[in-house]
């Protein structure tokens, strides 16, 4: 009985004791100092304008964080103000160092902090620091225009594995689709160094390759390297055909013109029809340097879809009999012919479109490098190491510079739209000449119109496909070396083309 009646004392003084903390506690809490510096003070309620041109917000919390030595913070995202607070009475008066803002009066209503409109919430540290992480992540910044991006991007990796369209380039550009939408907070004046336009982040320092046109004449110094012109310097009048190609290029600009767009913007526009993406980038970049990202994206996309868009309109304006049509094989190219290609060429376009030489200057300078011969250890970095490298940079970056808001506006609709006009306008600009063409020449001199598609500068996919269309018309009858000589010549002429255009409206 007495060690029973020992356990109830020994609880009873246990009891008084939790009773008397927990009331010390709530005393505690009901102190109106203790509870003003317990905890961070949060309002999630404020929101930052993504940047300057768009109207979406996002909510971003700001804090008041009071201590007992009479100082506070407030941190705003943005800007962090310092100041002291005094109690006097009910009123918490904070006096802000910042001379600019004046003097705020607080108080405390139903376990909140009002401070004029705004009310404040108590939370721990580590309640904020949750809140401040969970506003960092991805989801609440994710809108419905990175999640249609996103599935661009897959969308563009998919055709590039499933079906081989344009692997080198889809790929990368797929990819960078999907980095340039992965959301993070944005806000005017708060850079955090990741998107592709906020200055500092690696990815705006790799896009200054695409933004100053860098890239562009190191592709062409790769493809100078890599491509021969024996079957144009064979049979010269086939570039006739890679010209009547560019007619794509002008008929766009002039649509653009309509539509809308100021003259810089639709020449930048226009040069999609020459379906060369290193040209439409680097005329982009010194034209319409915020228009990059969709006319690449246009023009690269096009270039990848050339053996859908192509092969319907070759049917419709091609008869069977046209499709039929043998070439008499080209004759053979001498050495020195290859050779002097390229110096002569590059004076004689450089001459005509001077805007274009540093396109046309790594050109030839890259076929100089192949057919002189003692040159195979640069032939060989051009064509391979250096072409690859900067195809990475430029695909990904311009993949990347896709973030929904900056691309998904009705401006890049269009692009998209006059894009695909152009490159269809192209196409049936050199099948159409190629048949005019026959109308004057005879007997086995004749052109199979099939190769005048090749004359945009898709190279090499544009002649695959004259080859494709031709060997279903007739299976021993081999287009690819004919048609190499148009789709060759439509490089350069969408380099001078461009020239042309950077002239007249820089």
């Amino acid at each position: 009985m007495k060690k029973i009646n020992s356990m109830k004392k020994l609880g009873l003084i246990i009891f008084a004791i939790l009773f008397f903390l927990a009331n010390y506690a709530n005393a505690a809490n009901n102190d109106p100092i203790n509870s003003l510096t317990k905890n961070k003070w949060i309002n999630k309620s404020d929101g930052y304008k993504v940047s300057v041109d768009s109207d979406r917000t996002v909510e971003r919390y700001k804090a008041l964080k009071f201590e007992d030595n009479r100082s506070f913070v407030f941190d705003s995202v943005k800007t962090k103000y310092t100041g002291e607070w005094k109690l006097i009475g009910e009123s918490i008066y904070l006096e802000f160092h910042d001379s600019n803002i004046k003097t705020k009066t607080a108080k405390i209503e139903n376990k909140k902090l009002v401070v004029g409109k705004d009310s404040y919430k108590s939370y721990s540290g580590a309640v904020a620091g949750l809140f401040n992480f969970y506003e960092f992540t991805g989801v609440p910044n994710a809108t419905w225009g990175h999640m249609i991006m996103v599935i661009v991007g897959i969308f563009f990796i998919f055709l590039a594995i499933r079906y081989e369209y344009e692997p080198l380039l889809l790929i990368p550009i797929g990819f960078g689709i999907i980095i340039g939408n992965i959301p993070f907070f944005q806000g005017i004046g708060f850079n955090l160094q990741l998107g592709i336009y906020e200055e500092g982040s690696v990815l705006n320092y790799l896009y200054y390759g695409v933004r100053k046109g860098i890239y562009p004449p190191l592709i062409f110094l790769g493809i100078g390297a890599m491509t021969d012109f024996s079957s144009l310097i064979s049979n010269p009048k086939l570039m006739i055909l890679g010209a009547a190609a560019q007619l794509g290029i002008f008929l766009t600009f002039l649509g653009a013109l309509v539509l809308g767009f100021n003259p810089a913007e639709a020449g930048a526009i226009g040069i999609i029809g020459g379906a060369d993406g290193p040209t439409a980038i680097f005329l982009s970049s010194k034209l319409a340097p915020h228009l990059i990202g969709p006319i690449a994206i246009a023009a690269y996309s096009y270039m990848a879809l050339v053996p859908i868009i192509q092969p319907p309109f070759m049917r419709l304006l091609t008869t069977k009999k046209e499709r039929l049509i043998r070439m008499k094989p080209p004759r053979s190219v001498s050495k020195l012919e290859k050779i002097m290609f390229p110096i002569v060429g590059l004076l004689l376009t450089a001459y005509i479109s001077p805007s274009a030489l540093p396109l046309l200057g790594m050109l030839f300078f890259g076929n100089l490098l192949k057919e002189s011969t003692v040159t195979k250890r640069l032939a060989d970095t051009a064509r391979n190491a250096l072409i690859d490298i900067v195809t990475i940079l430029l695909g990904l970056t311009v993949g990347a510079s896709t973030q929904a808001d900056v691309f998904l506006t009705p401006q890049s609709m269009w692009i998209f739209g006059l894009g695909a006009l152009s490159f269809i306008i192209a196409t049936c600009g050199g099948l159409l000449f190629a048949k005019l063409m026959n109308v004057f020449l005879k007997g086995d001199n004749k052109i199979n119109p099939l190769i005048g598609a090749a004359g945009v500068s898709a190279v090499p996919d544009s002649a695959r496909v004259a080859q494709i269309e031709g060997l279903k018309a007739d299976p021993t009858n081999h287009l690819l070396m004919h048609a190499m000589a148009p789709n060759v010549s439509g490089v350069i002429g969408s380099a001078v083309a461009a020239g042309i255009l950077l002239s007249f409206l820089m």
